[in-house]
């Protein structure tokens, strides 16, 4: 696992000289193809070396990372088409890039802890240095505080887990110490809790995905969120007796917040403020499915995680498209698309259809297993599952017609075709979202 992270470190230098942007483009896309090779199969740990590893989940959201990390540099060529820092901004992406690797490969859980927090730093100067409104800076100061209060708990309570157990490897050695306390239990859950974002504990999401940058939307969308499900993927072997006392509260409040948000989307008009939405509302069915602790869940919480990944980054990307050509996000003036650029609709269709879990999207697989797991723990969570899943299906299609169809805005007076690399972009999108299908039982059968 060294070789990759060396390899990303010997990247940095390449990003301050002057005219390698696609160099730099095509070396994290070589990278990603290299680390596919290295490919994991297995549950246990494997291509140790160091405090680094490697099992099939961390595999998975490793390879996420590097895909979304390269697609990032596709949508972001605006900025050095305006020559606006780019080379700072290279520089960010690959500090991410080398936060995100060592976080998901760590197989110290406080090593896991300080990448964990410590990507939090390159997503917050994206942010605050490359959003569009002023407004940025209240909600880098959002994300940062959200954060960072709730994991300061997470390091008291790993501290703790060291005085007791004498070690802190993430392979699970902690079997023979009793953890029935509750303070200990919210302590290692509630930064985990919040970095999902678990309804009530979302808002920092929605003012930092509004406020974000193209590439800010997309990683956050697509890693940044998934590190909460990870830790607590990893957490749980600890916190099984707990968890079956005082699960039922978390399952409770992201059923019928899921269902809450979803009708929140209906009323947004701000293009990326619904699918910022949108993705509390997955997670919250994440959320559930890994706090039944059940085989069924847990698998079908890593499968969902990776098709929102893919999809919500995509939607994201395909906003930023209409606000290169508008100059606004709001759905009063992104209307009858449909006339103003006619070759994207068919991508806004394709990626509005994976929003809502159609099939063949990984979203449809993940969501199918998630509901049996969640009727299987509980049946009176049946009412807020149909009510989720309607509802999921009418805000992604509010998006999708109300973006296209209707009457253009009277302020437009030309047609706009996408450029190939934007085209090139949404493929890679959702490429990979349905193709995995054809493979899910890699995703299904992990544990």
């Amino acid at each position: 696992m060294l070789k990759y992270l060396f390899m990303l470190i010997f990247l940095t230098p390449l990003c301050f000289v002057e005219n390698l942007w696609w160099v730099v483009h095509g070396l994290v896309y070589f990278m990603t193809y290299a680390f596919i090779y290295s490919f994991v199969l297995s549950s246990s740990l494997s291509n140790l070396s160091y405090l680094l590893g490697c099992d099939v989940l961390a595999f998975g959201l490793i390879l996420l990372s590097f895909w979304i990390c390269a697609l990032m540099i596709t949508a972001s060529s605006s900025i050095y088409q305006h020559g606006f820092y780019n080379n700072l901004f290279l520089f960010m992406v690959v500090v991410l890039m080398i936060m995100l690797y060592c976080t998901f490969s760590s197989l110290s859980l406080f090593s896991f802890y300080l990448f964990f927090e410590g990507s939090l730093i390159p997503t917050l100067l994206l942010i605050m240095g490359w959003g569009y409104q002023p407004e940025r800076l209240q909600a880098g100061i959002y994300l940062l505080f959200y954060t960072l209060l709730a994991s300061l708990p997470l390091l008291v309570g790993l501290f703790k887990l060291y005085n007791g157990s004498g070690s802190l490897y993430i392979g699970g050695m902690f079997m023979t110490i009793d953890l029935l306390n509750i303070f200990f239990y919210l302590c290692l859950i509630l930064a985990f809790l919040v970095k999902m974002p678990m309804f009530l504990v979302h808002l920092w999401l929605p003012s930092a995905h509004v406020e974000a940058p193209v590439s800010g939307s997309m990683i956050l969308a697509g890693i940044l969120l998934k590190m909460g499900g990870y830790g607590l993927l990893r957490i749980f072997s600890l916190l099984s007796h707990l968890g079956m006392k005082y699960n039922f509260i978390w399952i409770g409040i992201s059923l019928v917040g899921g269902f809450l948000v979803s009708l929140i989307c209906l009323r947004r008009m701000d293009l990326k403020s619904l699918i910022a939405y949108s993705s509390v509302v997955h997670m919250g069915m994440v959320l559930g499915g890994i706090m039944t602790l059940t085989w069924w869940g847990f698998e079908s919480t890593y499968m969902l995680m990776l098709g929102h990944g893919l999809c919500s980054s995509g939607l994201f990307c395909l906003a930023n498209i209409s606000y290169e050509r508008l100059s606004s996000r709001s759905l009063l003036i992104n209307k009858g698309l449909m006339n103003f650029m006619p070759s994207m609709t068919m991508w806004w269709f394709l990626l509005s259809s994976s929003n809502m879990a159609a099939p063949p999207s990984l979203n449809l697989m993940g969501e199918i297993g998630l509901l049996n797991c969640l009727v299987g723990w509980s049946w009176w969570s049946m009412m807020s599952l149909m009510l989720m899943s309607f509802f999921s299906a009418a805000y992604s299609l509010y998006l999708y017609s109300y973006s296209q169809h209707g009457m253009i805005y009277s302020g437009i007076y030309s047609c706009s075709a996408g450029y190939v690399r934007e085209y090139l972009l949404l493929m890679l999108h959702w490429f990979p979202l349905n193709i995995l299908v054809f493979k899910g039982e890699i995703c299904m059968l992990w544990i």
